[in-house]
């Protein structure tokens, strides 16, 4: 009896600090930590272009590639930087909608939109987001992911899952 009341005071230990601080989690990242600067690659089944607009539509199984991160959802619009008024050929954000998924080496988060900001590395992930690092999962509202850190915090009824050890 003595060593279940240890276990479970623990166990208790443990997990004040998150409960503590449910809204607004501070998660390391270090397998999405990425060089924002490495070229772009998109595969999908269509793409619509607006020249004016300076932005491109990827429909249909979109597959996005940077470095070792990949993103995958149903539907990614791309808008293009401007520079004095006039579009240019970098790329300054990514809009993915549908079925969202962000893995990087064992790391993958999952929602229903990602918003992906090249120039500052950041990822905002809204809508039930699932992170999952090796066996532990964290869910929450909405997820901010700073990729040249490594760096993030889960926010809006945070729900978190450790794996302690082997369950022998």
């Amino acid at each position: 009896m003595f060593h279940l009341r240890i276990g479970l005071a623990a166990v208790a230990l443990a997990i004040l600090p998150i409960l503590a601080s449910a809204q607004g989690t501070p998660v390391a990242f270090g397998g999405l930590q990425h060089d924002s600067e490495l070229p772009v690659e998109v595969t999908a089944d269509q793409l619509n272009v607006d020249q004016a607009a300076g932005t491109a539509i990827f429909t249909g199984d979109v597959l996005v590639g940077q470095g070792t991160m990949r993103l995958s959802a149903n539907r990614v619009k791309v808008e293009y930087a401007t520079e004095n008024g006039e579009v240019t050929g970098r790329i300054s954000e990514m809009q993915a909608t549908g079925d969202v998924v962000l893995v990087n080496g064992a790391e993958a988060a999952e929602s229903e939109k990602a918003v992906y900001t090249i120039d500052t590395g950041s990822v905002v992930m809204t809508g039930n987001v699932l992170l999952t690092q090796g066996q532990n999962a964290l869910s929450g509202d909405r997820l901010v992911i700073d990729l040249d850190t490594g760096k993030g915090v889960m926010e809006g009824r945070v729900k978190t899952i450790f794996q302690t050890g082997s369950t022998e």
